[in-house]
């Protein structure tokens, strides 16, 4: 399997802890981890919370202004980069997909929260300063828990942070789901995550609706009606997506990454790719080349 920018697991972290979790105020962090400005991605989730700072993170090839009382969430897969202007702090935690999960008897919980859909529309959040005021504590005591070692301190630290994620849920735009899904909420997410798992091998509306037990034209229907795509278009944008993760990396040749997301012709993939992104493969590569020397 190729990989595209460089990935970081939450041990490769030197100062991670063995229960699976990170947790640091984010100007001391920024300075141990400088190879971390460039573009990269983790296997672990990453939550920032400005208190100063300027400039811009781009997460996904989607840009983000830098601001005091934002907070940022990422998915593991996600990839990333930072470019700072002046003096930056703030905090930071990063935890494993596992941190939750013997914790909680809903393991998927994290799931519940719109900012953690991988949506960045809903990931980055711009906080009204009545809330900031609440988050901030509570980081601090997150902070405290982490950097103390009494029995209990992880479940504490995991409680605190359920409490930062609701109270950000409640003011965010995708804030937490309430009750039970419906039917088609239900079969959309599990063609979400069937896509996520196959989109290099299935790349057709029919084969997930086949896996999913319904018609192609009932697929398409529930993913118009909640999410205002065709199912083809989420699984093009998906291949989309990867392929431009792939091209962050200058080592990979368009043929190796043709081949790695199951292209047979490197032709077909340059017109696929040309065809959403209006440019082709190593257009897109010299652009995100040119800008990433330029930071």
């Amino acid at each position: 399997m190729l990989q595209s920018t460089p990935i970081f697991d939450i041990c490769s972290l030197s100062d991670f802890r063995q229960d699976d979790i990170l947790v640091s105020r984010f100007a001391p962090y920024l300075e141990h981890h400088k190879n971390l400005y460039a573009a990269h991605r983790h296997t672990f989730y990453h939550v920032v919370f400005f208190t100063d700072g300027a400039g811009s993170h781009n997460i996904d090839f989607e840009d983000f202004s830098v601001k005091p009382d934002q907070i940022y969430f990422m998915i593991p897969g996600q990839v990333h980069s930072w470019a700072f202007e002046g003096f930056t702090d703030g905090y930071i935690i990063n935890f494993s997909d596992s941190f939750f999960q013997s914790f909680l008897l809903n393991a998927a919980y994290c799931e519940n929260f719109g900012f953690f859909s991988g949506n960045l529309h809903d990931a980055v959040i711009d906080l009204p300063a009545d809330v900031a005021g609440k988050i901030r504590p509570l980081f601090e005591d997150i902070i405290k828990e982490w950097e103390s070692s009494p029995a209990q301190t992880t479940d504490l630290m995991r409680v605190l942070m359920l409490q930062l994620f609701i109270l950000v849920s409640r003011v965010s735009a995708g804030g937490i789901n309430k009750g039970p899904a419906s039917y088609n909420q239900t079969l959309l997410k599990s063609f979400q995550k069937l896509v996520e798992v196959h989109y290099k091998k299935l790349k057709l509306p029919k084969d997930y609706a086949a896996l999913l037990y319904i018609t192609p034209n009932h697929l398409n229907a529930v993913c118009k009606d909640l999410v205002g795509l065709q199912a083809g278009e989420i699984i093009r944008n998906r291949i989309i997506l990867e392929a431009k993760r792939l091209l962050t990396n200058p080592k990979l040749t368009i043929t190796e990454i043709a081949l790695e997301l199951n292209f047979n012709d490197n032709s077909y993939f340059t017109k696929f790719f040309r065809k959403t992104e209006e440019v082709t493969p190593e257009e897109f590569r010299k652009s995100i080349l040119k800008q990433n020397n330029h930071e």
